[in-house]
């Protein structure tokens, strides 16, 4: 009898063994059929944000340390999609560039209406004109994240206002009624190489990395994901070891299990929900990597595989996968 790799791999992944990373050929496949025909697209705006500070610039630690550390929000020049997300000097930093709509229903329309991968334009400023795509949002700042080319992240500054054409919120599968795309633009899923099997009404899909929902924190409670992130909790050094968790890297895709992020996030026995990582780690108790979704099934009808080249910057070619980029950290 034939076993597919990838079943045997998610029998490991779903087990209590510890499964080293290795990468596997995502094989060629046609693009997933959608309604992408009927969605509407639509612009939203906001601006490059300043990075915020209250009153005391100190984070504590679970074991009580005070840390004083640079955060969310502004231009990020060393920080981009494709670093390691766990070892900056760093606490909630998002990759590249910050937008905020200083209106609160205005920047909530920007929050939902941006799914990752679609385009974001700077439309006033000396870098206007420049082009970038969109990387993730972050929940609690409500800041919706940017990848730009270095050249334009030279000519930016702090108030520049970006225009983001929104499309991806209403995507449905054909033929996959129990997996819920949430976030993602037509765009990311064209080159994503999600796998059909009709026959099962499952899709297999490459992640990094595969996480217990056990582990997950901060963004916990939420009514919806089409808005924000949640945080993976790198505290427990044995659960970090054995899921490999610091390796992980700005626009990975990751896989959640026993995640049901249909309406808001709860743990589900069987549930499956994929996403990717959008701001770095940090020291609070509760937070640590944020994780955008992408897609959730409550019926557990998604199946992950290992494959190291599952982040959007290989996708996409951006962050430090563009032809041209800084050193890589």
């Amino acid at each position: 009898m034939k076993i597919r790799i990838q079943h045997v791999i998610f029998a490991f992944i779903r087990s209590n063994l510890t499964l080293k990373q290795f990468k596997l050929e995502p094989l060629k496949v046609k693009p997933m059929e959608t309604n992408e025909k009927n969605l509407v697209e639509m612009s939203v705006i906001g601006e490059v944000s300043s990075p915020q500070s209250g009153s005391s610039p100190y984070s504590i630690t679970p074991d009580g340390k005070p840390k004083v550390l640079p955060g969310i929000g502004g231009i990020t020049y060393n920080v981009k999609v494709g670093d390691n997300a766990i070892q900056w000097e760093a606490d909630h930093v998002e990759p590249c560039v910050s937008v905020r709509n200083k209106d609160r229903d205005e920047n909530g329309a920007l929050n939902l209406l941006s799914c990752i991968g679609n385009i974001a334009r700077v439309i006033t400023g000396d870098a206007k004109g420049s082009m970038g795509v969109v990387t993730g949002k972050h929940g609690g700042i409500e800041n919706v994240l940017a990848d730009f080319d270095d050249k334009t992240l030279e000519k930016l500054a702090i108030g520049d206002k970006v225009l983001i054409r929104g499309i991806g919120v209403g995507l449905s599968f054909s033929g996959y009624p129990d997996i819920k795309p949430i976030n993602i633009s037509p765009d990311l899923l064209k080159v994503f190489p999600i796998r059909g099997d009709r026959a099962k009404n499952v899709l297999h899909v490459p992640v990094t990395h595969v996480i217990p929902a056990a582990i997950m924190g901060s963004g916990l409670g939420s009514q919806n994901c089409y808005r924000g992130d949640y945080d993976i909790q790198l505290f427990d050094k044995q659960n970090v070891e054995k899921y490999h968790l610091q390796s992980l890297r700005f626009g990975d895709i990751v896989a959640i299990m026993d995640a049901d992020h249909s309406y808001g996030r709860i743990y589900r026995t069987g549930a499956v929900s994929i996403g990717v990582i959008v701001h770095s780690n940090c020291v609070a108790a509760g937070h640590g990597p944020g994780v955008t979704t992408l897609l959730t099934s409550a019926e557990g009808k998604i199946i992950p595989y290992l494959d190291n080249a599952a982040n959007i910057g290989i996708y996409l070619q951006i962050g430090r996968f563009r032809k041209k980029s800084k050193k890589k950290r």
